[in-house]
C-alpha cells in the first residue's frame, strides 16, 4: 500500500519544522512539502496533488478556511484537516462546510496526529472532542413532533431573495459584513442589512444559527 502523501500549511517555521521531523521517519506517511501560505500550495497542488492537507486557519494572505473551499472544489479527492488553536464556533462551521474533514486543536496534547491522518486518508471524518461538543451546542433544536419537517426547512429557501441567498452563501464561508460588502459590491450598511432581513427571515438571533440552519437544510 502506498503511503499517504502530506502537504502543511502553517505560518510559524518551528511548527513546519517540528512537523518535518515529526513525519521523517513514518512509513505510512510521506512528508511531501511544508508551505507558510495558502497560495503557494495551492500552486503546488497543479502539479502534485496531495492525499491529506493539514491546515492552519490564520494565514498571511488567503485564510485557510477560504483555502479549504478552494482545494475541495478544485481537488475533490485531497481531505484537508484543520489543525489550528481557534475554538472559535464560526470558524469551525466555516470549515466544516467548506469540506474540512477533520478539525484538531492545536493545545490538545493527547491526539496522536499520525492516526489521524491515516483516519481520515481511508475517509473518516475526525473532529477533536473539545470542538465537537461546541459544534453540537449550537446546533438548532428540532421540532420533534414533525418528522416530514424537523427543521422546518421547507419554505427556508423560498423565503430568500436572490441576493439574500448570495449573502447567505458567504455568512456561510465566515465572512465578515465587510468582507461580504466587497464581494457583492455594496455598502457595509447594505451588506449589515441583508445579514439582518437574513436572520429574521430564517427566525434566527445570530450569524450562526442562520448558518447551521442553511447548512443543515441543505440550501446550497
Amino acid at each position: 500500500m502506498n503511503p499517504v502523501t502530506l502537504y502543511v500549511v502553517d505560518n510559524y517555521l518551528l511548527t513546519r519544522i517540528a512537523h518535518r521531523r515529526n513525519f521523517a521517519n513514518d512509513n505510512e506517511i510521506f512528508f511531501l512539502e511544508d508551505f507558510s501560505n495558502a497560495e503557494d500550495c495551492i500552486k503546488k497542488m497543479k502539479h502534485k496533488p496531495a492525499d491529506i492537507i493539514l491546515m492552519d486557519i490564520e494565514l498571511p494572505k488567503m485564510n485557510g478556511i477560504e483555502a479549504t473551499k478552494i482545494i475541495k472544489e478544485k481537488y475533490p479527492r485531497t481531505k484537508v484537516i484543520i489543525y489550528t488553536s481557534f475554538k472559535n464556533d464560526q470558524k469551525i462551521l466555516a470549515s466544516l462546510a467548506c469540506g474540512a474533514c477533520g478539525y484538531v486543536l492545536k493545545s490538545n496534547q493527547n491526539i496522536d496526529l499520525k492516526k489521524i491522518i491515516k483516519m481520515v486518508a481511508k475517509g473518516e471524518f475526525w473532529m477533536d472532542l473539545e470542538i465537537a461538543k461546541l459544534a453540537f451546542s449550537i446546533m438548532p433544536t428540532p421540532n420533534v413532533n414533525d418528522l416530514e419537517n424537523l427543521y422546518e426547512n421547507k419554505n427556508i429557501k423560498n423565503s430568500l431573495t436572490a441576493r439574500e441567498l448570495e449573502v447567505l452563501k458567504l455568512l456561510i464561508d465566515g465572512k465578515t459584513n465587510s468582507q461580504i460588502a466587497q464581494e457583492i459590491i455594496v455598502s457595509t450598511n447594505t451588506a449589515k442589512a441583508h445579514v439582518g432581513n437574513i436572520l429574521t427571515k430564517l427566525s434566527v438571533t445570530d450569524r450562526v444559527q442562520a448558518a447551521v440552519k442553511a447548512v443543515r437544510a441543505n440550501m446550497f
